[in-house]
């Protein structure tokens, strides 16, 4: 019968096992998502991680427990499991309600705080040229620094301090447009997976409450559990 002690023990086994997994495909996920938008570390996104190093630590502490079928091993990690479910929970749903006026707050705070070396990695990386203004250098009162070794933007450009002559001169289109739509698919990607495996993680602590509640049939018959 499934609902066995024994059907339990295994069904917990594999379960903690599929959350190591998942920790190491939601770190991988969520710093892919990190690095990728460049200009700004996305803090929502690194509380994703911060989850999954928790999920992983507390995996073994489950496989442990049920291995051995401990009693204090497996109330410690079912509090924990649950509070984890909660804050993956919470910063999951964050991720899938950004709006598109909070993507520009970040977006624009980051690129101007990131300063010229982290722009200029941005603007060879997304082949795009400034944040909203393509055709003004640091000269200019522009945001951004030269877009001289970007040949495929300004062809024509010679002058460090500018970007392009004039925009009709600049192939490039601004950073602001690639940076956002980067974010937006991080944003969406590791809300979604964040948000579908923190449904396993209430399995998770059901499973391990109906556990810790079963006796062992291997035990001593006078044990209470």
């Amino acid at each position: 019968m499934c609902g066995g002690f024994t059907c339990s023990k295994n069904s917990l086994l594999a379960l903690n096992i599929l959350y190591i997994i998942v920790a190491f495909i939601m770190i991988g996920v969520a710093a892919g998502a990190n690095m990728s938008s460049i200009v700004t570390s996305l803090s929502l996104v690194s509380a994703i991680i911060a989850c999954a190093v928790f999920l992983l630590f507390i995996s073994i502490v489950g496989l442990i427990g049920a291995s051995k079928h401990h009693q204090v091993m497996l109330f410690f990690y079912m509090i924990v499991l649950f509070i984890i479910f909660i804050i993956q929970f919470s910063v999951a749903c964050a991720c899938l309600a950004i709006n598109e006026d909070q993507e520009r707050l970040v977006a624009a705070n980051g690129w101007l705080e990131g300063g010229l070396p982290i722009q200029a990695d941005a603007q060879n990386w997304f082949r795009c040229c400034g944040y909203n203004n393509s055709d003004l250098g640091l000269t200019q009162g522009g945001d951004h620094p030269s877009c001289k070794d970007i040949p495929s933007c300004c062809p024509n450009v010679t002058e460090e301090s500018m970007c392009c002559r004039s925009p009709n001169d600049c192939h490039c289109v601004s950073c602001d447009i690639p940076i956002k739509q980067v974010m937006l698919r991080g944003f969406q990607l590791v809300g979604g997976i964040g948000l579908f495996f923190s449904f396993t993680e209430f399995l998770g602590v059901w499973l391990t409450v109906r556990y810790r509640n079963q006796r062992d049939p291997r035990a001593n018959p006078s044990a209470f559990l």
